[in-house]
This record gives C-alpha cells, structure tokens and sequence, in this order.
C-alpha cells in the first residue's frame, strides 16, 4: 500500500464532479498521487464524495461507503473519508452506522479535508482543477447552493442559501480550462437564472456569458438549469446572435398544472411556463428545449396528469427526463403532505410519459435525416465514434454514432451528415 497515493471515488452530479476536480488538484500539488472513480484497492487513502439527493442516489452512496469498509476490513486500504452532500445531511447517523469511516465531511469543506490530510491550500489554484473528463468539455460551477423553495426539493437545506461566485473568478478559471484544451463550457449551478441576485443585485448571467465569449477558444458555451420563473431575457438575444451559445435551453418545469406547480412551491403557474417556453421557441430558431418532470409528487391527481401528458404531447419538448416523486426528509413536501400515490403507480407514470417521449424523440430524429450538424466527438467506443452535437449535453443527451472506419480523433470537431436514426441516438458519416 501507498499511503501517497489516494483513490478519489463521486458520485452524484456534475457539481460533484467539479468539488472533486478541485480537491485533485490541491492534493496532486500537495506530492499525492491521486486516482479518479478507481477500484483501485492499493491506495492509502479513500476518499469518496457522496450525493444526497434522493432516494436512489442515498443508497449508491452508502452501498459504495460499505464496499469500501470491506476493502478496508481486509487491510486493502488505510484511511477511509466521506465528503460531499449525503454525510453534509446525515453526518451523525452516518458516524453511529458507519463508524469505520476516520472522518466525514459535508459540502464546501475542501479546506478541512486537506488538513486533515496534511496538505496546506495553495490559494493561486482556487480556479484551477484537475480534469477528470475526456478534457474537450469542463463544467463551470458559478454558484453554491439555492434560494427558491421548492417543496420537493432538500438542496437548499444541503448546500444553503445560494452564493454566486465573482464573474471575475469565473471568467479565470474559465481561461485556466479554455488553455487545457477545453472547447466546450458547460455553465452548471442549481438555478442559472438567479446567478449575480445576491452579489451585484441583479441577474449577472448575460454579462458572465458576455464576458466568457471573449475566450476565443472555447467553440462552444452550454446552458444547464435556467428555471423558469424570472427568465433573464437577456439571454435570448445572445444566444440568438452568437453561434458559439449552443441553441440548446436546459429549463426544468417539474409539471404543468397550476394545481400541482401550486403544490410544489413553484414561482411560475402554467401561463407563465407556457409562456416562457413559446418565446424561446419563437426568438432562438431552431433551439432545442430540455425539460425536466417529476410524476407522482403528493396531490398529484389522474386530471393532473392527463393534463401532463396532454401538455408533453402537443408541445413536444426535444429532451425530456422524468423522476419518480422521492419523499425527501425535511423538505416542505415531507413535512406537509403525505406520500400516498405507491411506488408502482409512480413508476406507471413516469414510464407512460417516457413513451410519449420515446415517440416524440423518434419522429424529431427521423426529420434530422440528410441534414449535417457540427459534432464534437467524446471517445471511441467499440465499432463507433460517439460525438454530440450543440443540441446535446453530455451523459444526459443523446449521441451521434459514426462507424470507427473513419479514423476521427476525439476531442475535435467534424461536419456530420446523420444517414439513419433511432429513438434516442442518431448514425452519421463525415462529409
């Protein structure tokens, strides 16, 4: 065993990704040599950053810490840490369940974790991290945390009230990430639409993608998480003027009805959702809109999600991801409603909705048949190239499949003509 060499294990979203992508880099220039979602049992150290979230996520996170309890039992490893948003919401039930982790950490702890591993901040590499991706796409976490209220939702207790990060911080490590050969910037936080509220009084997002559009490098900037209510208009126009903007607009509208956006402590009721989508429809051509729903959310009546669905049809959202309702503790939900529509009755809802989309999706590819699109190619994988276009993010979109015969390189950009298509992936060739 190497106790300078520490396995960094995370789950959970993106914003995790970028927690652990700062916490490599401080740790490679404190002498350790760090491994990233290793199995790797000769590590020292362990670190796993766990996600909080839902129910689901809960028990990855915790099947995980047990697997490496085991490793540890059977004298594999030395030194067992839990970080991130699962031991920031359960910390003393973790420590009574799980005493054979040496310590845990919650959210935005970076600097106890190192000195816990006798490791001293360099402050010059605050914007700087270690990738961990394929190095052509980064995220760029602009803000912690979470002002709205939603009832479902336990972030706001996890991460607190939300924090914008200086645009000049921002636009830093963005040109750190841009001179490591990122091409495609992916802007992430739990709400971009709030960005700057509580640090310059006002909705900063347009100015920061502004200001970011003069890296010259990055070919592409994404959007993921504008919520709907108080949409920074200023967004449009910019995306519409700037080709380097994907036309792609990630606005989770959780459901439809006034009675359900009601229920869940929405800030926007349906002719307010309905309204923002149309806009962006009408004023970017050729967007593309992803959505998110939650089915089976307590109240949730067979009206409302007739409606739903009805809603989904005739709008035709071109990514769609639907949850099953997680009765979350602490949560306004939890609280206040009880959690009577069953488990099977969610599933049921969430499957009827993904087969409207199913077919939604197949007849939007179908269209996409004889028309070239820009595509970044992400990795070889098998008899395929598997690119994206602007109109897809990665691991959460789906992907464009180029036969291997072509020898691209991944990482660059080639014009693809997309020559077949399936429900949720497309087939191309380089023309």
């Amino acid at each position: 065993m190497n106790n300078k060499k520490i396995n960094i294990v995370t789950l959970g979203c993106s914003k995790n990704v970028v927690d652990s992508e700062k916490l490599l880099k401080q740790l490679n220039a404190g002498g350790f040599e760090v491994f990233y979602n290793s199995d790797d049992f000769t590590a020292g150290t362990v670190i796993i950053n766990t996600c909080g979230f839902i129910n689901d996520a809960k028990e990855e996170s915790v099947d995980t810490i047990l697997r490496f309890v085991r490793a540890q039992k059977k004298g594999y490893i030395d030194n067992l840490y839990v970080m991130g948003c699962l031991s920031e919401r359960y910390a003393e039930a973790l420590r009574h369940e799980i005493p054979e982790v040496k310590k845990y950490f919650g959210v935005n702890n970076l600097n106890d974790i190192l000195k816990e591993l006798g490791v001293n901040v360099r402050n010059d590499l605050l914007t700087d991290r270690t990738l961990t991706g394929p190095g052509h796409y980064a995220y760029l976490k602009i803000s912690e945390g979470c002002d709205r209220t939603c009832a479902f939702c336990a972030i706001p207790v996890i991460r607190g009230k939300y924090i914008s990060r200086p645009k000049e911080e921002l636009v830093k490590e963005a040109s750190r990430l841009a001179e490591n050969g990122v091409k495609e910037l992916i802007l992430i936080a739990q709400d971009l639409s709030y960005y700057g509220l509580d640090l310059y009084r006002k909705q900063a997002l347009p100015e920061l993608v502004a200001e970011l559009l003069k890296i010259s490098s990055l070919e592409w900037i994404r959007l993921h998480y504008l919520y709907p209510a108080n949409f920074p208009n200023e967004l449009i126009p910019l995306i519409r003027e700037n080709p380097r903007i994907c036309r792609y607009i990630d606005i989770p509208i959780q459901h439809i009805t006034d009675n359900m956006l009601g229920l869940m402590k929405r800030s926007h009721n349906r002719n307010e959702t309905v309204s923002i989508l149309n806009k962006l429809r009408m004023e970017i051509p050729g967007v593309v809109i992803r959505t998110t729903l939650i089915a089976g959310h307590p109240g949730e009546t067979e009206q409302d999600f007739l409606d739903l669905k009805h809603f989904i049809s005739d709008f035709r959202f071109e990514r769609l991801g639907v949850f099953a309702y997680s009765h979350e503790e602490d949560t306004y939900s939890y609280n206040e409603y009880k959690d009577d529509i069953p488990s099977d009755a969610k599933e049921a809802r969430v499957a009827e909705l993904m087969d409207i989309q199913q077919n939604i999706s197949a007849e939007l590819n179908e269209s996409l048949i004889g028309k070239i699109f820009k595509v970044i190619i992400d990795r070889k994988e098998g008899e395929f190239f598997v690119g994206r276009s602007e109109f897809d993010s990665p691991e959460v979109d789906q992907e464009i499949l180029i036969s291997a015969e072509h020898l691209l390189e991944p990482g660059n950009f080639y014009n693809i003509l997309i020559t077949k298509s399936t429900e949720f992936d497309l087939y191309g060739e380089p023309v």
